[in-house]
């Protein structure tokens, strides 16, 4: 009943209401026009440099989160699918109890290097933090700064590279812990952010490591190998998202763009990355010749690749949770 009556009343009053007359349909189409006129102004299309300037609405950050989370619902469903045997593949670590001795000295001498790069990067960046006048210096800003840090990243693994190896402490191993000091010294500043922020990222980063690390063991040794081209992509993708998010603010939409591409997208890409790096290892362990007049294994250039993916996986980790107050 109550509802029959709102309608017979809604319908009585625009039945009896009273036609307009000539002047109130004149100004109704008058007053129309402004509103069509007014409507057109603001349905003008935004330039390209208006659509990128405008204000960050959040949509790349949560994408970028989006795009996480599903990476790290994919990275535990391998773990537990390669780790409970379901392959149907033997794995390397199937395979590690019948390597020959010389192929468990080379893996064992490249995760040994690894250990050494991260210590002897954690000492220089710690020693750096402590002396004001060296914070100076490696904490200045500008397409300079980054230019000569590059450089001097690239250049100093180029030079470590290119020595032939030999057991024992030599030229090759100076050139090592010349690159893991160059690379403590550009990552100093980030002790700025705090020793609690940088220990859970360290703890973060060392669960992530630790987890793909196992993945890439449990599966088929050559199962992640195919992913040299896209990683070197996606590489280069997330490069030019981390040089232009160092200058575009992460307040406009491009820059916050640029900022979740290289955060969010370059963890995801470092841990693909450290998937194939394992299982490089693994397989150049395994195939390198042996015997006389065949050229040492190189556990050194091994170990730089996989220190690397550590090293960017614990930069944006640390990046990400002081953005998040420390709170995430």
């Amino acid at each position: 009943m109550l509802a029959a009556r709102l309608c017979s009343t809604a319908v009585r009053g625009i039945l009896v209401r009273p036609a307009p007359s000539v002047a109130t349909r004149s100004a109704l189409r008058f007053n129309s026009g402004d509103a069509k006129n007014a409507f057109s102004r603001m349905a003008r299309r935004k330039t390209l440099k208006e659509t990128a300037m405008a204000p960050e609405q959040g949509t790349a950050i949560n994408m970028g989160q989006g795009a996480l989370a599903g990476a790290a619902v994919v990275g535990l469903g391998a773990l537990a699918f390669y780790g409970a045997g379901m392959s149907g593949e033997m794995g390397a670590v199937d395979k590690a109890v019948m390597w020959p001795q010389y192929v468990k000295e080379r893996v064992k001498d490249t995760y040994m290097y690894f250990g050494g790069s991260l210590v002897a990067t954690a000492g220089t960046a710690a020693a750096i933090f402590r002396s004001p006048a060296a914070m100076a210096i490696v904490s200045r800003g500008g397409l300079m700064a980054m230019g000569v840090s590059i450089a001097a990243m690239i250049g100093s693994s180029m030079v470590a590279r290119s020595i032939p190896y030999s057991p024992g402490f030599g030229a090759k191993q100076l050139a090592w812990l010349a690159h893991c000091a160059v690379v403590g010294a550009v990552i100093a500043p980030i002790c700025l952010l705090g020793g609690p922020i940088l220990t859970r990222a360290a703890w973060y980063t060392a669960g992530m490591v630790g987890g793909l690390s196992t993945v890439a063991v449990c599966a088929p040794s050559d199962k992640f190998l195919y992913m040299g081209g896209p990683l070197a992509m996606g590489l280069g993708i997330v490069f030019c998202a981390s040089i232009g998010s160092a200058f575009l603010p992460p307040t406009t939409a491009l820059g916050a763009g640029m900022y979740s591409v290289a955060m969010y997208g370059g963890l995801i890409l470092f841990g693909a990355f450290l998937l194939y790096d394992t299982q490089k290892i693994i397989h150049k362990a395994e195939r390198h010749p042996a015997g006389y007049g065949a050229a040492p294994f190189d556990p050194v250039n091994a170990s730089i690749s996989i220190y690397m993916d550590t090293v960017n996986i614990f930069i944006r980790i640390a990046m990400l949770l002081a953005g998040g107050g420390g709170k995430k």
